[in-house]
């Protein structure tokens, strides 16, 4: 897909906890077209101790509010200058980045998406899309305590919704992989996205059951474009870039000791 490297405008800002921030980015032209699990370089331009771009995933397109939704965790200087926009503010972005989640190769396909923390970001975009083709998708999303988790209200409009929470202040106590929900439903295939341990016991859980399954990696990246080599990741091809090659892979072709 072409890349575009355009002044986005923010449209608002929605701190949905004391350290997310949900960003709807907007431009005077039509947003160029994306698809579920690319990604975006931000320039951080008010933050000194920022030098490089910040990769984030695309949240959710809104096409008929030309809106590019994205999902901020602030835990570090580039990100925390990101939190304190305001809308009118400008935002310069490298996109649409890496490759996306595959579609559903038929309504009928059951499929499950499995996120933690902010890693839930790419899913809702991949779930309106599983939507628009008529499936319904189940989602299993996990974070530390219940205000950590976000989104709910929109992941509800595209599919099923179960939680986990690991103190127990909100859907099952504990982690993702250990949700009833799994012992209960089969599922045809599964995606993935979150802190990497996390996505290993997913893939794991894939393997056990014999489940096709792909994971959104969140490899440091610094240039999105393959020249810098600091998101090296080890796979069955050999070394690649996470930011050219992903940064959705099939976990088959991860050399994850799972």
């Amino acid at each position: 897909m072409k890349k575009y490297c355009l002044d986005l405008t923010v449209r608002s800002v929605e701190h949905l906890s004391d350290k997310h921030v949900l960003l709807r980015l907007t431009d005077d032209a039509p947003l160029p077209a994306m698809k579920p699990g690319q990604f975006v370089e931000i320039r951080v331009d008010r933050s000194p101790e920022t030098f490089l771009r910040r990769p984030i995933s695309v949240n959710f397109v809104d096409t008929e509010a030309n809106e590019l939704w994205l999902l901020v965790a602030a835990v570090g200087h580039g990100t925390r200058a990101l939190a304190l926009l305001k809308a009118g503010d400008r935002l310069n972005c490298i996109f649409p980045l890496g490759n996306s989640f595959t579609p559903a190769r038929s309504s009928s396909e059951r499929l499950l998406l499995v996120g933690g923390g902010v890693g839930v970001a790419p899913l809702l975009f991949f779930g309106k899309q599983l939507k628009d083709m008529g499936c319904e998708p189940t989602f299993l999303l996990g974070a530390r305590i219940a205000s950590d988790l976000l989104e709910l209200d929109y992941f509800k409009m595209y599919g099923r919704v179960f939680v986990t929470t690991e103190d127990g202040s909100a859907g099952e106590k504990g982690f993702v992989t250990n949700h009833s929900i799994l012992g209960l439903e089969q599922f045809d295939r599964i995606a993935t996205c979150g802190p990497l341990p996390m996505m290993q016991a997913v893939a794991r859980f894939a393997v056990k059951v014999g489940v096709d399954c792909e994971a959104s990696l969140e490899n440091m990246m610094a240039c999105g474009l393959g020249a810098c080599l600091c998101c090296v990741e080890k796979t069955t091809e050999g070394n690649v870039c996470v930011c050219q090659h992903g940064p959705v892979f099939n976990i088959k072709k991860l050399l994850w000791q799972i």
